[in-house]
């Protein structure tokens, strides 16, 4: 079939084989021109498919020669619905992955539950042994809690007070002010219970319990802090009141495998264009803002380049992990910069409709946006036919 972006608000419901192919082989190509790192050798991520998670198994397999597990909720090609973009992208990072030498294994369904965890336990054990690194990298709107049976449903709101400021279409390039309601105490009761630590702590505990972690693991999970600009609607908001509860989890869990010479991390990343960054008002304007000026300083990192300088520089350095105050691993440092986040606030008091495309890159993250589902990508004809019924290699 020929394939086209079909877009519903900040989702687009289409994905391309060969642009996600050529997107993750790109990565891959970043990432050998790199210094090898002397890393993990067996490495379970957990939430595989796009973004960080992705990025980190990339990273993992083509700069240490790590073997992989992923796990990742995605779904394969139906009738005349091409499958989600993370389907093509783990298809392409397992064909290349073992074409390398690699072992990878992909494990499909709800990470939440039960069932899935215990699936990925029994291949860890037959095929690799142990894991000596656990990413966790879930991005959910909602999560079946596996011993309850209570779904909860995230919500991004304020806390307190209605919350008001700009944002944008990044479609149509309108901006125009974003009104959020304050959350109730159920709504944030419910996003801790999707995007807050206990199943990540279910993961390392069950883990620990099959005797499939080593001894000196490693588990790192993936955060966001943000400027002033977003402390409302992020930060300070249901989604901060989370992650406070993941970095709550991350100094348990850290307790608990220094027993066995292991460690637990937040690693703070910067903000990029993601389909979960998308749905958020205020941050597509922001994150627009800040490509222009972070490009413009040369600054400027996808999550590979992140992901690449978190295992290099963090976590597998000869030096002791840098960590703030918190023991968080900030990665978010260049774009936290004092002269990067001055002329980002520069920018914000002036822009308008009129002049969003001089000010900001919000082209930038049009086509970045589109990116992530394969589309709006060098060296792919778009109007030749695609296969979208793709199979991936060593799919348990």
């Amino acid at each position: 079939m020929i394939i086209q972006p079909k877009t519903r608000g900040f989702i687009c419901t289409t994905a391309h084989p060969d642009g996600c192919a050529r997107q993750v082989q790109r990565q891959i190509e970043y990432v050998q021109a790199q210094p090898a790192i002397q890393g993990p050798r067996n490495v379970l991520v957990i939430g595989a498919s796009t973004g960080y998670g992705l990025a980190s198994r990339i990273v993992a397999s083509f700069a240490s020669g790590a073997n992989t597990v992923g796990v990742y909720f995605d779904k394969a090609a139906e009738g005349a619905r091409t499958a989600s973009a993370g389907w093509y992208n783990s298809a392409a990072f397992e064909q290349a992955a073992q074409a390398a030498g690699r072992k990878s294994y992909s494990i499909v369904g709800d990470a939440f539950s039960d069932e899935i965890k215990a699936k990925t336990i029994d291949l860890i054990r037959t095929e690799l042994g142990n894991i000596d690194l656990v990413v966790y990298s879930v991005a959910s709107p909602r999560r079946t809690h596996p011993k309850t049976g209570e779904t909860f449903a995230s919500v991004i709101k304020p806390l307190g007070e209605t919350y008001s400021n700009k944002t944008v279409n990044f479609h149509s390039g309108e901006v125009t002010t974003a009104t959020i309601e304050p959350a109730t105490e159920d709504e944030l009761r419910q996003t801790i219970g999707v995007m807050g630590g206990e199943d990540w702590a279910m993961w390392i505990d069950e883990l620990q319990q099959a005797g499939v972690l080593a001894d000196g693991a490693t588990t790192v999970a993936y955060s966001y802090i943000g400027p002033e600009i977003t402390h409302a609607v992020y930060k300070e908001g249901t989604i901060g009141r989370a992650k406070d509860d993941l970095e709550a989890t991350s100094q348990r869990l850290n307790e608990k495998l220094s027993a066995t010479g292991g460690r637990s991390f937040i690693s703070v990343n910067k903000a990029l264009v993601t389909q979960s960054s998308s749905a958020i008002p205020v941050v597509p304007l922001y994150i627009s803002a800040l490509y222009k000026v972070m490009k413009e300083k040369e600054l400027h990192e996808g999550c590979i380049e992140q992901m690449y300088r978190l295992f290099n520089d963090r976590l597998y350095s000869d030096a002791p992990t840098a960590v703030d105050e918190r023991g968080r691993i900030r990665i978010d440092d260049w774009e936290m910069r004092e002269d990067v986040q001055a002329e980002v606030s520069q920018l914000w008091a002036d822009l308008t409709t009129e002049n969003v495309y001089e000010l900001s890159d919000l082209e930038g993250y049009r086509r970045e946006f589109f990116q992530l589902f394969g589309f709006e990508t060098e060296g792919v004809n778009y109007e030749a036919e695609a296969n979208a019924d793709v199979d991936i290699p060593n799919l348990r």
